[in-house]
């Protein structure tokens, strides 16, 4: 072994104990990743980060043994997080760096500068050791946040489960981008089956912030963020925030493209491994098996009984999204608020904690 594949071998070692992980595979496609997303020199100094945002007198003061300067420290941090290999956010009035997952999270931010060799990495990673790593964490990365015209009146909804007063709540600044795995599936000549709008999914605060920097995401109003939200809804995209009370981002996600829901659909139960509050119902003597629920549920939940004539709900499957009650011409179908409510994390801190806690 050779001192680079060494220096990357512990890099990915370190990664695999961060939010999510990092496992290690035959193929090295790990790697290789690794390789386009940090020179060297920076694979040397994100050895002595961790999903705890640190400043950079912290990380300088650990690194002190690498000869580095205070000035190449912040230089070499500023250049990841351009990258998209890292984030900051501002605490205290100064800037904080952080390791973030490789979904979501360095993919969607390196997406500009990302090489077709990087995507095919990717994709083989994720359905792989990193897919399985994914699905497999305490908790789920993202949560389901029901469509507004899919909640009865009688239910209190909490303002995490409400993407209005997420909008409405956060301090700013917000941002929205195009859906990179829509974008990925347009240039592999299998466009949405879903929505023709690829400028889909939002950032707020640390994440907008960042996005905006890299001119990978634009800066919108409040009032323009509900618009998009709005429009996401009548199309039947499932709203996916990060999966913690103060969320970061939230994705408006199809089945055909999304690679966190393609990943979901593979699972034998994939509601036991998602956040989410709600589940679908149906009433059978208002059902006129019409199918439209079947068309508007982007994981495969549910199915029309040949013998009951009636849709019925996999509720192993059911992630809650609330789209088939959103759509039913007769309202057979409804969202039913589970006894139980799994409340998130407070922040992504918070989140990454737990997602580095392995089973």
């Amino acid at each position: 072994m050779n001192k680079i594949d060494k220096i990357y071998i512990e890099l990915q070692k370190h990664l695999d104990q961060q939010a999510v992980g990092f496992p290690a595979t035959k193929s090295g496609v790990e790697i290789r990743l690794l390789k386009e997303l940090f020179t060297l020199e920076q694979a040397s100094l994100a050895l002595y980060l961790h999903y705890q945002p640190q400043s950079v007198l912290d990380i300088f003061a650990q690194a002190k043994s690498s000869d580095l300067s205070l000035e190449k420290v912040k230089s070499m941090l500023e250049e990841m997080e351009d990258n998209g290999s890292i984030m900051s956010m501002l605490k205290n009035g100064s800037e904080h760096y952080f390791l973030i997952p490789l979904l979501v999270g360095v993919v969607e931010l390196h997406s500009e500068k990302a090489t077709a060799q990087f995507w095919q990495d990717f994709h083989e990673y994720l359905s792989g050791e990193f897919g399985k790593a994914y699905a497999n964490t305490k908790v789920s990365q993202l949560r389901t946040i029901p469509v507004r015209k899919s909640i009865p009146i009688e239910y209190h909804v909490s303002s995490y489960d409400n993407i209005r007063e997420l909008i409405n709540n956060t301090a700013g600044p917000i941002a929205v981008g195009k859906c990179v795995c829509r974008e990925g599936a347009k240039h592999k000549g299998q466009p949405c089956q879903v929505t023709t709008r690829y400028e889909t999914c939002m950032g707020f605060g640390s994440w907008a912030r960042h996005s905006i920097k890299a001119g990978i995401f634009r800066e919108i109003t409040r009032e323009e963020a509900l618009e998009i939200t709005r429009q996401n809804e009548e199309d039947g995209l499932v709203l996916q925030p990060s999966n913690s009370q103060k969320s970061d981002f939230v994705c408006a996600c199809c089945g055909c493209c999304c690679g966190v829901l393609k990943l979901q659909k593979h699972l034998p139960k994939p509601a036991e491994n998602w956040a989410h509050n709600f589940y679908a119902a149906v009433e059978n003597d208002k059902c006129i098996a019409c199918g439209m629920c079947v068309k508007k549920c982007q994981v495969g939940a549910i199915d029309i009984n040949k013998q009951s004539g009636c849709a019925t709900i996999n509720l192993d499957r059911c992630i809650g999204c609330g789209n088939c009650a959103a759509f039913c011409p007769t309202q057979a179908m409804k969202l039913v608020k589970k006894e139980k409510e799994t409340v998130p994390p407070q922040d992504s801190t918070s989140l990454y904690k737990i997602l580095s806690e392995k089973n």
